[in-house]
């Protein structure tokens, strides 16, 4: 068990670490830019995300738990994260140190109730692979217990002993962090971060219990039970508890092991495309996914002479981490799947809106011409295609609409954190298979196949759409004599969102001006006034000193807004 002073030393070397690098960001990103150094800033910008990578990897190696966990997230994000990142965090997946066998065999002898002779035929001592929660090691169980299971090979799991109180320290130190970001006004508007490290904390306290485990193991074999595509290890109850788990070993090639898959005769490109498709069904046919599937996490397993002719399958392992996806939930990001394989940029934001990820008060007038315009310059691109679009093009979009997206009420929906992780594991993972890995391509079929589900309620689509015509209809005359009145009358109102964007940029510059001006009234009154009157130089050289702050910082509490 972690002594008190060695938890509060954890927890501080935590923190210490997140203020000093959100300074940095701050500093680099925000400040530098908005004083007229964003070129500066640019420019150093690739060595400072690699020695930030390099101090993070260091970090978690070190302290292991749930920073091992936050890095392997960061290192699977080929398709957003610059490679500086990803580099100098892919080794997070194989690089967690062993616990001594000693302290692994004294925890599982005091959860089974018995020597570890007697609950198994043997136990390599030398570990299979050591995660940040737990290690594993291969066993044979005793004949007995293999012929009521029907194998005698198995994986057992085993917690790091004082793991309990090692996440405890994790979860408090991240959730302050997330306190931190929370005051930043462009993070607390878009995002509930208190209520997602709660919802982080509960899937991370469930990892482990390793019953909660098992449990998720056997429903997640139940919904792929006679799909030859995907293959998940059975449980050895018998020799299971809350902190030993015992599974069949079901070791094989890793997922991301190209040069293996390859000698083994299996196309990378035909795994990442499988691969992907098993990930959609589970979030959008199931409502029930594997929310780790990082490449420790899944294996490619041979199968040579199988029925149906297939040559391989994909094999699931740790099941700690589970996400599931609401009925309402579904139903709505099959619309925005539906949306954005047909590059629909009204009905994505629509979609978008009935996941509850904008709040229903949100203007989307200028969000879907965003979207519209999105689609028609890089919908359909790839990982490797999106690469090679000139980086001007990508700032000209931004310039374009970042004050539209920044300005909208966004908020994340219960469950959505862990489809977010879901579904970006699944996106780098396949961008590594396959560089030129599309995920237009694996969208467009699954698209297709919700489409033609949906055909049962075609008719009465159609139905609906003809009443809301009709009332359009009825209505028209009454609103057009309506909006004649209005003309008339003077009181003809047009909105135009992106002008009155426009406007209060310009009012928040000419109030920066403004205090400029007074700065330096002010400032250089009290330098004239330094010889013959030094208490009201000093008076007046203080006073100077909220304007050249509202100057300089105006806006950055609030992302752009005054502050």
């Amino acid at each position: 068990m972690a002594d008190v002073g060695g938890e509060r030393a954890r927890y501080r070397r935590i923190l210490r670490f997140a203020a000093r690098y959100m300074v940095q960001a701050w500093w680099y990103e925000l400040f530098l830019p908005r004083i007229g150094f964003a070129r500066f800033s640019a420019r150093g910008r690739a060595a400072r995300l690699t020695r930030l990578a390099r101090k993070f990897h260091g970090l978690a190696v070190s302290l292991g738990g749930l920073m091992i966990k936050v890095g392997q997230f960061l290192s699977s994000r080929l398709d957003v994260l610059p490679p500086e990142i990803t580099r100098e965090l892919e080794g997070l997946q194989d690089e967690v140190p062993p616990v001594d066998f000693a302290a692994i065999r004294a925890l599982a002898e005091s959860e089974l109730g018995m020597p570890l002779e007697r609950a198994f035929a043997s136990v390599d001592p030398v570990p299979l692979a050591a995660a940040s929660l737990g290690q594993a090691h291969r066993a044979r169980l005793r004949p007995e217990e293999a012929d009521d299971t029907g194998f005698d090979g198995v994986v057992v799991k085993i917690q790091r002993p004082g793991i309990d109180q090692i996440v405890a320290v994790d979860l408090a130190a991240l959730r302050k962090v997330a306190g931190w970001l929370s005051r930043v006004r462009v993070v607390s508007d878009r995002v509930d971060l208190p209520a997602l490290m709660e919802e982080f904390g509960a899937t991370s306290l469930q990892e482990i219990d390793y019953l909660a485990e098992a449990a998720n193991a056997e429903r997640f074999a139940a919904n792929f039970a006679g799909d030859a595509r995907v293959d998940v290890p059975e449980v050895a109850w018998e020799r299971t508890t809350r902190r030993v788990l015992t599974l069949s070993d079901v070791t094989a090639i890793k997922i991301n092991d190209v040069d293996a898959l390859r000698a083994a005769g299996i196309d990378p490109t035909a795994v990442a495309h499988e691969f992907a498709a098993v990930m959609f069904d589970q979030l959008f046919r199931d409502g029930y996914f594997h929310a780790d599937p990082h490449p420790g996490n899944i294996f490619v397993t041979p199968t040579p002479g199988a029925p149906g002719g297939r040559e391989w399958k994909l094999t699931f392992i740790d099941f700690g981490m589970m996400g599931e996806v609401p009925e309402r939930l579904r139903k709505g990001l099959q619309r925005l799947i539906i949306a954005v394989a047909a590059r629909d940029g009204r009905q994505m934001v629509d979609s978008i809106r009935n996941v509850g990820v904008l709040l229903p008060s949100a203007d989307t007038t200028e969000l879907e011409r965003a979207m519209t315009a999105l689609f028609a310059r890089f919908g359909g691109m790839g990982f490797a295609e999106l690469q090679e679009v000139d980086p001007r093009e990508f700032r000209a979009f931004a310039v374009e609409f970042g004050d539209v997206v920044r300005a909208l009420p966004f908020q994340l929906p219960e469950n959505f954190l862990l489809i977010v992780r879901a579904i970006s594991l699944t996106s780098g993972m396949c961008s590594s298979l396959d560089p030129a890995f599309n995920i237009w391509d694996a969208v467009e079929p699954y698209a297709a196949q919700l489409l033609r589900d949906e055909r049962g309620n075609f008719a009465q689509a159609i139905g609906q759409e003809v009443v809301r015509a009709a009332g359009i209809t009825a209505r028209l005359p009454r609103r057009l004599d309506d909006a004649v009145t209005r003309i008339e009358e003077g009181r003809l109102v047009a909105e135009s969102p992106r002008l009155e964007q426009r406007m209060r940029s310009l009012e928040r510059t000419a109030r920066r001006i403004v205090s400029a001006v007074v700065f330096a009234a002010l400032f250089l009154g009290g330098l004239l006034l330094r010889s013959d009157e030094l208490v009201w130089a000093v008076v007046l050289i203080v006073a100077s000193i909220p304007a050249a702050l509202h100057a300089l910082l105006a806006g950055w509490a609030s992302g752009r807004g005054p502050l």
